[in-house]
């Protein structure tokens, strides 16, 4: 199943108007998946998957495991700096 730019751009807005871990989730799954036919983006699902699981999201936890299997060492760091930075800039999200 693809997803398109609208749902990304849905969840997307989900998330500005105040970061639940089922958006954030929802993100994980539509850029582990496939986006616009263009593949699987194993570094923004990472991403996601651990902001949603830091909000106590089971099924991100699993998620992001499962992915990580499918990630090199520098994705992963790649991924990992991604969510620490999303969260220095959205912490007032999180707080909503």
């Amino acid at each position: 199943m693809a997803f398109t730019d609208v749902e990304v751009q849905e969840a997307e807005a989900a998330i500005a108007a105040g970061a639940k871990s089922e958006d954030l989730f929802r993100l994980g799954l539509i850029y582990s998946t496939d986006l616009e036919d263009r593949g699987p983006d194993f570094v923004e699902a990472h991403k996601w998957f651990s902001l949603a699981a830091m909000m106590g999201s089971m099924p991100a936890k699993s998620y992001r495991e499962e992915i990580k299997l499918e990630m090199s060492t520098d994705d992963l760091t790649l991924a990992q700096r991604a969510a620490r930075g999303w969260l220095a800039e959205n912490r007032e999200l999180l707080a909503a």
